[in-house]
C-alpha cells in the first residue's frame, strides 16, 4: 500500500499570483475546504505543503501553496499531485477500496483461474471498471461479481459464475 493518496491532479496555473487549477481525484470535493496541509508529488518525490484553498467547485478546486508566488513558479508544477497520507485520508466505508491499493492487487475467481493483476480502475459514472493486464480483462466494480478483495494479501477473487457473465474479455 502507497504512503500517499492522490487528491488532485495540477492542471495549470490560476491567475498571476502562483495558484493552480486541481483536477479532484477524490468522490468528496468537500475534504478541500480548510486543508492547510498536503504533500506535493513531483517527479516521484513527496515534499510537504503548506496550503491555502482559494475555491472549492465539483469539477475543480484552486489552491495556492506557500513558496510559489509567480505565474512562472505555478507552471512549475502542472502535471503534479496534491497528495493527503494515510493518516488524513478520508474514512471509506465497509468494501469500499482506495484506487490506489487495489492496483496491483493479484486477480483470480473461485475456480482458482489467475487472470492476472489490476492495472487500472476506469470511473464510468455508473460504476468502476476493473481493468486486469492492461485491458486482457474488464469487470464492472459490482458487489454480485466480487467475493471478496484481501488488500493486505494482495488478492481480489471474483465469482466464476458471475465474471464469465459480466466480464468482458479480450480473447
Amino acid at each position: 500500500m502507497t504512503e500517499y493518496l492522490r487528491v488532485g491532479f495540477i492542471a495549470r496555473p490560476h491567475g498571476l499570483k502562483g495558484a493552480v487549477k486541481l483536477d479532484p481525484l477524490t468522490d468528496d470535493v468537500t475534504r478541500f475546504k480548510g486543508m492547510q496541509e498536503a504533500y506535493l508529488e513531483l517527479h516521484g518525490d513527496h515534499v510537504p505543503v503548506r496550503l491555502s484553498v482559494l475555491s472549492v467547485r465539483p469539477d475543480a478546486v484552486v489552491v495556492h501553496l506557500d513558496g510559489y508566488e509567480t505565474v512562472e513558479d505555478a507552471q512549475t508544477l502542472r502535471g503534479g499531485f496534491l497528495c493527503v497520507d494515510r493518516a488524513h485520508a478520508a474514512q471509506l466505508p465497509e468494501y469500499t477500496y482506495f484506487i490506489a491499493d487495489l492496483i496491483g492487487l493479484s486477480v483470480s475467481d473461485t475456480e482458482g483461474k489467475a487472470y492476472g493483476k489490476v492495472t487500472d480502475v476506469l470511473s464510468t459514472g455508473a460504476n468502476d471498471v476493473y481493468v486486469i493486464d492492461g485491458g486482457k480483462l474488464m469487470v464492472p466494480a459490482l458487489k454480485k461479481v466480487i467475493e471478496r478483495v484481501d488488500v493486505a494479501g494482495g488478492q481480489m477473487v471474483f465469482k466464476a459464475d458471475v465474471l464469465r457473465e459480466v466480464g468482458l474479455f479480450a480473447d
